[in-house]
């Protein structure tokens, strides 16, 4: 269903600094690029906030009808807190640590993180490549940066040359509002900078040391690639040149952002994206996450109430539904009374849905459901706004209360639309997982089983054996596991 063509979508484009009609490169079809992870420790709830800004706009957007094309990588190479220093790579420093081979350390932390965002409800992205996979995209990428005179090779290291870029009428510091001449001004000495022409040139391929464990082989060397490169050579092989929508967390629009528009538009000539979208970031208890100050946690610490900030375990849905609570472009705040007040309120959404159920329709409808489901599609129509949405949520749930309590009237199709839309925008677009849901699948699931070992318990009485061994095979197959035993037959799911 294309409801895109009755909506008129409004984002705030970070490169332009203001609210701009949303307009794809393709109607129908949006080209989307998040940068993910870095998998060299636990995913921390930072990043899961900004991936679950980013997962409830690609709900949304769905279901506005347009096909997604939603790409995020996984940072599995690469990473160096800074460019001078190749000892700063933090797989390396963590496999050091771990005692293990560096793609035991992204496995690990790979894993991790796919089994938090499935915790929290998250749909997988349409792809998810990884920066191992894509080396070769990465060396054509910077051989083509140094073939058009906007990188240079020093001692096996290529840099992008930020001063050439800006002298061909370009502006590196566009995205951030950032001055080149500041950005001069205020670069610290880092080691290895001699290698470079200018202060704020950065890596696109840096020459590995004898001790560096992860490296390639490159026309400049063994060496491995800079941390920019590679959303460049990735987002530029799956949507091309130029696509839609590019987001990511707001420290990440200075540097890497920022390195991704130059390299763009010195490779292309042209910017690489239309809408950059920013996630702001997650503070507890007023004061900014950190490991060093000891205001950290991690996810599943949240979830299992292991932990010393909160007076009880949450519920996945629970962190969900108090995430979506503030803008995407907002600081967000969680504490104890925070998480609590988004239990009841949550809880409140879940009982309301129950008694609209019994609702009794009348002839005639005395409130506009048609004005107030407007006002739900309005709210996320203005750059994804889920604090608004959700205000209009409760105004449903006052609602169905008015009508059951008879001071209202509504209609069998107003109730229906009421009821329907409220489900959407909970379950299919803020993304919370309906547990009731899940739990008649699981009876219905257990009940076929159950049908089934009949069936073939019959065949096994008449003696044939093909009948009840195809039964337990294709079950098998399904990852159901009959177990024959004294007490008769029992499965696994």
């Amino acid at each position: 269903m294309q409801l895109y063509k009755n909506h008129t979508l409004e984002l705030y484009n970070s490169l332009s600094g203001k609210k701009e009609t949303f307009t794809p490169i393709h109607e129908g079809n949006i080209g989307m690029y998040v940068c993910g992870p870095t998998v060299y420790s636990n995913v921390h709830l930072g990043n899961v906030r900004t991936f679950m800004s980013f997962d409830m706009i690609f709900r949304y957007l769905q279901h506005l009808g347009y096909k997604v094309r939603y790409v995020r990588n996984i940072t599995d190479a690469g990473h160096l807190t800074d460019d001078g220093n190749v000892e700063n790579d933090r797989f390396v420093k963590q496999s050091r640590l771990e005692k293990l081979e560096p793609m035991e350390v992204v496995q690990k932390y790979t894993v991790d993180f796919h089994k938090v965002l499935d915790t929290f409800n998250f749909l997988p992205p349409t792809i998810e490549p990884t920066a191992t996979g894509h080396i070769l995209e990465q060396i054509e990428l910077t051989q083509k940066l140094i073939d058009k005179g906007f990188a240079y090779e020093s001692n096996g290291s290529v840099y992008f040359d930020v001063l050439e870029y800006n002298k061909r009428g370009m502006n590196y510091g566009e995205l951030s509002n950032r001055n080149i001449e500041e950005l001069f001004a205020q670069t610290r000495d880092l080691d290895g900078q001699n290698e470079k022409k200018n202060p704020q040139d950065f890596a696109l391929w840096k020459n590995a040391s004898p001790a560096h464990i992860m490296r390639w082989n490159s026309p400049w060397g063994e060496g491995f690639p800079g941390w920019h490169l590679e959303c460049t050579a990735m987002s530029t092989k799956y949507l091309g040149e130029t696509f839609d929508i590019h987001g990511g967390g707001m420290d990440l629009k200075f540097p890497h952002h920022e390195c991704e528009v130059a390299q763009g538009k010195a490779c292309n000539g042209h910017s690489p994206v239309n809408y950059w979208l920013h996630a702001n970031m997650l503070t507890m208890n007023g004061q900014r996450m950190s490991k060093s100050t000891g205001n950290y946690i991690l996810p599943m610490e949240l979830i299992n109430g292991d932990n010393n900030f909160f007076e009880k375990a949450f519920h996945p849905n629970v962190v969900r539904f108090c995430f979506m609570q503030a803008h995407y472009r907002s600081v967000l705040d969680i504490s104890n009374e925070a998480m609590v007040a988004s239990e009841k309120g949550l809880q409140r959404l879940m009982e309301a849905l129950e008694v609209a159920k019994l609702l009794t329709p009348n002839n005639s409808s005395t409130l506009d459901i048609s004005a107030w489901k407007k006002s739900c599609y309005d709210a996320m129509n203005d750059d994804f706004n889920t604090p608004i949405l959700i205000a209009n949520l409760f105004e449903g749930i006052r609602f169905i209360n008015l009508v059951n309590d008879k001071k209202e009237t509504l209609t069998a199709e107003d109730i229906a639309t009421l009821t329907e839309t409220i489900s959407t925008f909970i379950f299919e677009i803020l993304g919370i997982k309906d547990e009731k849901a899940t739990s008649n699948n699981s009876e219905k699931l257990e009940g076929v089983v159950k049908m089934l070992i009949g069936m073939r318990n019959e065949a096994r009485a008449n003696k044939n054996f093909a009948l009840s061994d195809q039964i337990r095979d294709e079950l098998l197959a399904l990852n159901i596991q009959l177990k024959d035993g004294k007490d008769g037959t029992s499965f696994i799911l």
